[in-house]
């Protein structure tokens, strides 16, 4: 119930860690302000250092539990609550720490070495699996190693850049996949486009393999893609949205139908995440729950997600749902309490520590306020609407009301606008999907077994296509609308706060009249 939610120590810790994170992202580093707020929680940090340290894990799992109500009376119970605020305060002030090493660790952008006008060629490592763009571009990243100016001078360059290949160059980029060395030659722009620096190819050389374990992933990747090719025909789409939606590939996802998804306020659905992860470790844990047992299961479905991450590639919102996945995993063996809340503020603090930058992308600040919005404003209400709408609709729809309210002011800031047609098309748009996510593995495996067999199933994916086509086209013509940021966050922060507050209410009054219910 909502009314029993208790603030644990990890809330508090990724509290701090957030907010010092974003606004010192905002305002460069936070000026002689944030290094005195950083300062103080430091030092407060090193004073509980000590204490955080000899109480973890049960530090962050565990919420507070009441008193047996024979100890001491009030002066205990005051004493208990010190403590427990002490705690609080330790953690906040950890999460602060945190933040704020995550925020100094984040890329500053790719610097070449030489004058950026100059840049006629660059060499590194690929850093992600090239993906295509409309009219046969395609882009990638490229982790730099070194960067070559007109005149054949060379210098040492580090960072990250984004680089746009031509069509005829895409196939061998592909071909060889993540991981390998390439030289390119081009133009640097030291323009802005997206707020950093690009580089276009003219001609791509592979100079060097990538690992053995690399090509084996680029390999199943593509054997995958193959599968979806020979299912279906090519009159038949659904192919692209199966791959968009098991793999991230969105290389042949139909241009108009991701325009619908967005337009309508469910491009969620196909950004993989726990949706996607739900349903593919559900399976494996279903089938091994029994033979194995819960812990061997839960193993089993640890070493899978972290498999598929690894083919899949590294996204901001899909490694949020692994970390928390694994996070819950160690919870089941160690025996610890598995809070929603927890995991998620521990997968929070968790991914800025091993991947700093991602806190900056627009999928994961996305992904952790949808999450936050449905296990705090979503099952508020659910206990609203418990009694009153049919408990077949009122999960999802709470679900995704939660998460249209927690994400709003975000979506104002980078969209421009608002579709709350999303939170009604999500209620049939999700569950198509994950029928359809479902149903085209055993379709490609079937494809790859035995090609006709998975020709004959692959028209049950297209009836299923068709109808996230309808009702996503349906949605999507639904008018949006434009607040600003600023009204969408007060907006969402006073709905929160009204549904909290009767959700409570409801609680209170529901508490006060279950003596009465037998009678």
């Amino acid at each position: 119930m909502v009314g029993k939610r208790h603030i644990t120590p990890a809330l508090s810790a990724a509290f701090g860690a957030a907010l010092y994170y974003y606004p010192a992202g905002l305002f460069g580093d936070g000026g002689l302000g944030g290094r005195a707020v950083f300062t103080v929680f430091f030092c407060a940090a090193l004073v509980s250092f000590f204490r955080v340290l000899g109480e973890a894990p049960a530090f962050f799992f565990e919420s507070p539990a009441p008193d047996g109500g024979d100890a001491g009376g009030e002066e205990r119970e005051r004493a208990r609550a010190f403590r427990f605020a002490a705690r609080l305060a330790a953690a906040f002030a950890v999460g602060v720490f945190i933040g704020a090493g995550a925020r100094a660790a984040v890329p500053r952008g790719p610097f070449p070495g030489l004058p950026p006008e100059t840049v006629t060629a660059v060499s590194g490592t690929l850093a992600e699996d090239p993906g295509t763009l409309q009219g046969g571009r395609g882009i990638g990243r490229i982790d730099l190693a070194y960067a070559v100016n007109g005149s054949g001078a060379r210098a040492g360059a580090r960072g990250v850049l984004p680089v746009y290949f031509s069509e005829e160059n895409l196939p061998r980029v592909k071909e060889f996949g993540r991981g390998c060395a390439v030289y390119v030659e081009g133009t640097f722009t030291a323009g802005t486009e997206g707020g950093r620096p690009y580089f276009r190819a003219v001609s791509v050389h592979v100079t060097k393999a990538a690992s053995p374990l690399e090509q084996m992933r680029t390999g199943v990747r593509q054997k995958i893609v193959k599968l979806a090719e020979t299912a279906g025909s090519k009159e038949d789409r659904w192919s692209g949205l199966s791959l968009a939606l098991l793999l991230g590939i969105k290389d042949t996802l139909d241009g108009d139908l991701a325009a619908a998804y967005r337009d309508a306020g469910c491009a969620h659905i196909l950004a993989l995440s726990g949706m996607h992860l739900a349903v593919l470790s559900a399976a494996v844990v279903f089938l091994l729950k029994k033979p194995l047992g819960v812990r061997a299961a839960a193993i089993s479905g640890a070493i899978f997600v972290t498999l598929y991450v690894f083919v899949v590639g590294p996204q901001p919102s899909l490694n949020r749902a692994v970390i928390m996945y694994l996070l819950g995993t160690a919870a089941v063996l160690w025996s610890l309490h598995r809070e929603p809340l927890n995991l998620l503020a521990l997968s929070f603090l968790v991914q800025i520590i091993l991947d700093p930058g991602s806190g900056a992308a627009v999928s994961f600040v996305l992904s952790y306020l949808a999450l936050f919005g449905i296990l705090i404003t979503g099952d508020a209400l659910r206990e609203l609407g418990r009694g009153r709408i049919p408990e077949l609709f009122l999960g999802p729809l709470s679900a995704s009301a939660g998460a249209f309210i927690a994400v709003a002011p975000v979506t104002a800031y980078w969209f421009g606008a608002l579709r709350p047609a999303g939170i009604a098309a999500g209620l049939l748009a999700v569950p198509l999907a994950t029928v359809f996510m479902a149903l085209s593995v055993p379709v490609l495996f079937l494809a790859g077994v035995f090609p006709p067999a998975g020709r004959a199933a692959a028209p049950a994916l297209s009836l299923l296509y068709g109808a996230q086509e309808k009702i996503v086209g349906l949605a999507a013509a639904a008018p949006g609308f434009s607040p600003g940021t600023a009204p969408a966050l007060a907006a969402s922060l006073a709905l929160t706060a009204v549904i909290l507050l009767l959700a409570r209410r409801a609680g209170r009054n529901g508490n006060r009249l279950l003596p009465f219910a037998g009678s």
